[in-house]
C-alpha cells in the first residue's frame, strides 16, 4: 500500500513538473491573454494537437522521488503545517436556540354554558377558542446545563409557562432542575396539549391541582437508580401557592414561605418495564404533600398511582400504535374543625392509531365527592357543588395530515355531579412549526 502511495504521489509531481515546463505562467502584473483566458470567454478555434510533454531528466526526477519519500517519512510535519480548524469558544455550544410555535385552535358547542370544563387550556365557550399559541425554546447553555422556556401566548395575555435549567454532568446517575416547570407527578400533569390524546385535560387534574396543573417555582433532583430494569426516583421542592397551579394546597394565598414546611413537596417513583419488542409498561407511583388555606397548621395531601401501557411494532413495518393510560388520584385535606376530608378521581383512556394518518380515542373518567373518616359524604369548601360522584365519557377521531398538522373531532357526555347531563362537541386543529423537541416516551 504504501509503495503504491509513493507511486500515484511521484506521478502527480512528474505531471505537474512536465505541465509547468510546457506551459510557462503569465507575467505577474501583467493582464492575462486569450491563451490564459477560460473556454467559455470565446469560441473555441480548431486545435492542433498537442506533442507530448518530454520527461525532465533522471537527475530532476530522483529528486522528486527523494521530495515524496521525505514527506512520506514525517507526517507529523504535514500534520503541523495543516491549517487550524477553529473550534467554538467553551460553553457556548450554539448562538441559536431550537425554537418551535405550536397553535391550538378550537370550535366548541356545550348542551348546557355552565359546561364544567376544568382545564386553562380547555375549549371554554360556544364557539371559537385559541386554546393556546406556544412558544417553545431549548438549548445546551454549556456542557453543564441546558435550557428550557415555554411561553403561552392567550387572549388574555402572555403567560410564562416554564422556564428552568437542567444539569447534564452531574455523577451516579443524579439530574437536577431548577426554575419554573411543572412537577412530574403521574404522567399527566407535564404535558402540554400537543401531547394530550384529546381536546381536552381530565376534570380530575384541574379539580386536585388547578387549570394549569401543578407547577411553581423551585428545585428538583432525579436519580437513576443502579438497577437491573429503569427505575428513575424524583424529588422536587416548589412554592405551595398558585390557584391556578396549587389549588388543594395554599392556592391563591400570597404568604411566603417561612420555612421548608411552607413549601409544596412532590416525590415520584418511576419504573419502566420492556415485556417485549412491541410491547413496553411504564408504572409510577406519586405524592404531594403541603400547607393549606383551610387555616393555620391545616395541609393537604394527594397520593397518585399511573399505568401506561404502549404497543408499537418495531419487528416489522407498521403504523398502527395503541397506548392505554389510567392514573388515579387520593387527595386528603385537613378543614377546620380539625376535620380530614377524602376524595378520588380517575381517569383511563385508550387511544389506536390504525392508519398513518388516522387515530381514534375513548376516555373514561370519574370523580367521588369528599368523604369523612367515617365513610360519611360531607361539604368539601374547596368544591362546595361536588355532592354526587361524577362521570365523562368522550371519544375522538384524530388526523394528521402530516406530522406537522393535526385534526381531531371529539364528543363527550359529562354525568353526575351538580345538575343534568352535558354534551359536549369540539373541532381541534394544531399547527406546530419549528425544531420541537422530542416528548418523553
Amino acid at each position: 500500500m504504501l509503495l503504491q502511495l509513493r507511486f500515484t504521489l511521484a506521478a502527480c509531481c512528474v505531471a505537474r513538473f512536465a505541465l509547468a515546463q510546457a506551459t510557462p505562467p503569465a507575467t505577474p502584473g501583467e493582464p492575462p491573454t486569450d491563451e490564459d483566458a477560460p473556454a467559455s470567454a470565446a469560441p473555441e478555434a480548431p486545435r492542433a494537437e498537442a506533442a507530448p510533454a518530454e520527461l525532465p531528466p533522471a537527475s530532476e526526477t530522483d529528486s522528486v522521488f527523494d521530495s515524496v519519500e521525505q514527506e512520506l517519512s514525517a507526517p507529523s510535519k504535514l500534520l503541523s503545517q495543516a491549517p487550524a480548524v477553529p473550534t467554538p469558544a467553551h460553553g457556548r455550544a450554539s448562538m441559536n436556540p431550537e425554537l418551535a410555535l405550536i397553535a391550538d385552535f378550537a370550535a366548541a358547542w356545550f348542551s348546557d354554558p355552565n359546561h364544567r370544563q376544568t382545564g386553562g387550556h380547555d375549549p371554554q365557550r360556544r364557539g371559537f377558542n385559541l386554546q393556546a399559541l406556544e412558544l417553545n425554546a431549548r438549548s445546551v447553555v454549556d456542557p453543564y446545563l441546558r435550557f428550557d422556556a415555554n411561553l403561552v401566548f392567550a387572549e388574555e395575555g402572555v403567560e410564562v409557562e416554564e422556564v428552568y435549567a437542567t444539569t447534564l454532568d452531574l455523577p451516579g446517575g443524579l439530574q437536577a432542575r431548577f426554575g419554573l416547570f411543572a412537577t412530574r407527578f403521574g404522567r399527566l400533569n407535564a404535558m402540554h396539549p400537543h401531547a394530550w390524546s384529546f381536546a381536552d385535560q381530565p376534570f380530575g387534574l384541574g379539580r386536585v391541582f388547578g387549570p394549569e396543573g401543578n407547577r411553581g417555582l423551585g428545585v428538583e433532583l432525579s436519580w437513576l437508580l443502579p438497577l437491573p430494569w429503569y427505575v428513575e426516583l424524583v424529588g422536587s421542592a416548589t412554592n405551595a401557592n398558585g390557584e391556578g397551579t396549587a389549588r388543594s394546597f395554599l392556592g391563591a394565598s400570597e404568604e411566603p414561605a417561612e420555612s421548608p414546611a411552607d413549601l409544596l413537596a412532590v416525590t415520584a417513583l418511576k419504573q419502566f418495564f420492556d415485556l417485549h419488542p412491541n410491547w413496553s409498561l411504564l408504572w409510577g407511583l406519586s405524592g404531594a404533600f403541603g400547607p393549606n388555606d383551610a387555616g393555620e397548621g391545616n395541609r393537604s395531601a394527594v397520593y397518585g398511582t399511573d399505568l401506561y401501557l404502549k404497543y408499537r411494532p418495531i419487528t416489522r413495518q407498521s403504523h398502527q400504535e395503541l397506548t392505554w393510560l389510567t392514573e388515579v388520584l387520593h387527595r386528603r385535606r385537613q378543614v377546620p374543625p380539625r376535620q380530614l376530608l377524602w376524595d378520588v378521581s380517575g381517569v383511563s383512556q385508550l387511544a389506536y392509531r390504525f392508519a398513518r394518518r388516522w387515530g381514534a380515542a375513548a376516555r373514561y373518567e370519574f370523580g367521588t365527592p369528599a368523604y369523612d373518616l367515617d365513610g360519611a359524604r360531607a361539604v368539601d369548601p374547596l368544591d362546595p357543588e361536588w355532592t354526587r360522584t361524577r362521570h365523562r365519557a368522550s371519544a375522538a377521531l384524530t388526523h394528521w395530515p402530516s406530522e406537522f398538522s393535526r385534526f381531531r373531532l371529539q364528543g363527550s357526555r359529562d354525568m353526575g355531579g351538580a345538575g343534568d347531563p352535558i354534551w359536549a362537541a369540539f373541532l381541534a386543529a394544531e399547527l406546530v412549526v419549528g425544531a420541537h423537541g422530542a416528548h418523553t416516551f
